[in-house]
């Protein structure tokens, strides 16, 4: 049962590392951005090309496609979405859902369309509580956790992050004292994108890279900020880490209906107000600034 629930963390961990973009985007532009799952699924297959040439090295492999897909996720937001910024949300889901189809097409232009596993860059084995786990799925989630313990310091103590959560707040006041609020959105988008790599590449070797990946992981992605609140960075931690045991365990018992009991319960938190009310009182606020 305890490698069960491991796998839940790790999964989880998977979760809060690609919905993170997704939480910070809408906080911060209220944009739903699908080709969140484009920079995510690219980022993967970059990476899996970049491993042989890197003397199979993962961390270097993993850091220059995270850093190599930052200038795609700059461009995207530059060209694509900061057009879209009050025109309603329905123009910003045609528009970055346009951008994940043709990403998949690149993908299978590219790499062509046949699954590409990643082996296990550790692979070695640990007891813990007397039940043999990899030693890369607690890695896996140690990562997320100093991705949000990052995350709270950034928004909280970096002049940068304070700025973000002022415009959030008052953006006409921030402008009016010469600052571009749009370049500092810019940087949390780019932030988030590469969150979204980071956590693609991490779970490659738990399953297998195929053209379609960013279109699964962007179900779970929005069932995720959705239970944890949209804009909410706590709360997404949260939510992904408590989704990621609802996937493990049943998936434990019935492992077709792994991924359909993470949206029966998002559906229960949509339907039932007081549980909303009481994930805000635990998480904090609904807000990208309060991290209470």
């Amino acid at each position: 049962m305890f490698d069960t629930i491991l796998y839940g963390l790790t999964i989880g961990a998977i979760l809060y590392l690609f919905s993170t973009g997704l939480s910070i985007t809408f906080g911060t532009m209220h944009i739903i951005n699908f080709a969140h799952g484009m920079i995510y699924a690219i980022g993967v297959y970059l990476f899996i090309s970049l491993l042989p040439l890197l003397w199979g090295s993962f961390p270097l492999s993993l850091a220059v496609a995270v850093a190599a897909m930052l200038p795609l996720a700059y461009l995207v937001e530059r060209f694509v979405i900061r057009r879209l910024y009050g025109d309603g949300i329905d123009y910003a889901i045609i528009a970055t859902y346009a951008i994940l189809l043709i990403g998949t097409d690149l993908i299978k232009l590219v790499w062509g369309s046949g699954p590409k596993p990643v082996s296990d860059p550790i692979g070695i084995p640990i007891q813990i509580l007397g039940t043999t786990v990899q030693t890369y799925r607690v890695v896996v989630f140690i990562c997320a956790v100093a991705v949000f313990v990052a995350l709270r310091m950034f928004f909280s103590r970096h002049v940068i992050g304070k700025i973000v959560v002022a415009a959030l707040k008052d953006r006409d006041g921030v402008r009016s004292l010469g600052l571009d609020v749009n370049k500092y959105f810019s940087i949390v988008f780019v932030i988030g994108s590469g969150l979204a790599v980071m956590g693609g590449v991490l779970y490659a070797p738990i399953t297998v890279a195929e053209p379609y990946m960013g279109f699964h992981v962007l179900l779970l992605a929005f069932a995720v900020v959705i239970v944890g609140g949209m804009g909410n960075l706590t709360g997404t931690f949260f939510s992904a880490l408590g989704l990621g045991q609802v996937i493990a365990l049943t998936g434990r018992f019935y492992p077709a209906g792994a991924d359909t009991m993470v949206f029966v319960v998002m559906t229960l938190v949509l339907l039932k107000e007081p549980i909303v009310d009481l994930l805000r009182r635990l998480v904090g606020k609904h807000g990208i600034g309060n991290f209470s």
